[in-house]
């Protein structure tokens, strides 16, 4: 029988060696980039589902954006008018509303415009003084115009605390400082 030697032995272990340390370098390579791949995968896969329902759901998606433009006119005045035209109308609107409410106008005007992403925001400034009644019935009428007139702030204080005459039976006069805008489309 051929004795392999200790000398024979290690050279045939460093020649095994050497062989399958490359191969085995590739391997893990190999598996390194298929889990990286396995990942992507993984990451990708739940966008590519909400793109496929978003596909699937794009007529409905088309309808409430259609609907949206059409409300969008409930709010927001329409290009065509000029931002000093809209801002003086909706002053005149204002003062009619809050005259027929029984507050008494005492000023109003129209401030510069401020320009918000796509449309125009056109600030009023209304002072007036009346009754909490006719301070309610003027909300009440800001609340149902189109195309809508946006309450932005609004102090209230009272100018008479009573001089103890009256026993409380007249009603309390306020003064209301009243800071409203209007929106207009841009484009």
């Amino acid at each position: 029988m051929n004795q392999i030697t200790l000398r024979h032995r290690t050279a045939i272990s460093l020649t095994v060696l050497a062989v399958l340390l490359p191969v085995c370098l590739v391997v893990l390579v190999v598996f390194q980039k298929h889990q990286a791949a396995q990942q992507y995968l993984a990451d990708t896969e739940p966008r590519y589902a909400r793109m496929l329902g978003l596909q699937q759901q794009r007529p409905a998606l088309d309808a409430a954006l259609e609907q949206a433009k059409a409300q969008r006119s409930e709010y927001v005045h329409p290009a065509t008018d000029d931002a000093a035209q809209t801002g003086n109308a909706a002053q005149q609107h204002v003062r009619d509303i809050f005259s027929s409410a029984g507050l008494q106008i005492i000023s109003s005007q129209v401030l510069p415009a401020k320009t918000e992403k796509d449309v125009e925001r056109i600030p009023l400034s209304v002072r007036a003084e009346g009754d909490l009644l006719a301070l309610q019935a003027a909300l009440v009428g800001l609340s149902g115009q189109t195309p809508a007139i946006l309450l932005d702030a609004i102090n209230v204080q009272s100018q008479n605390f009573g001089n103890g005459n009256d026993n409380g039976k007249k009603p309390t006069r306020l003064s209301i400082q009243f800071n409203l805008s209007v929106l207009r489309e841009l484009s």
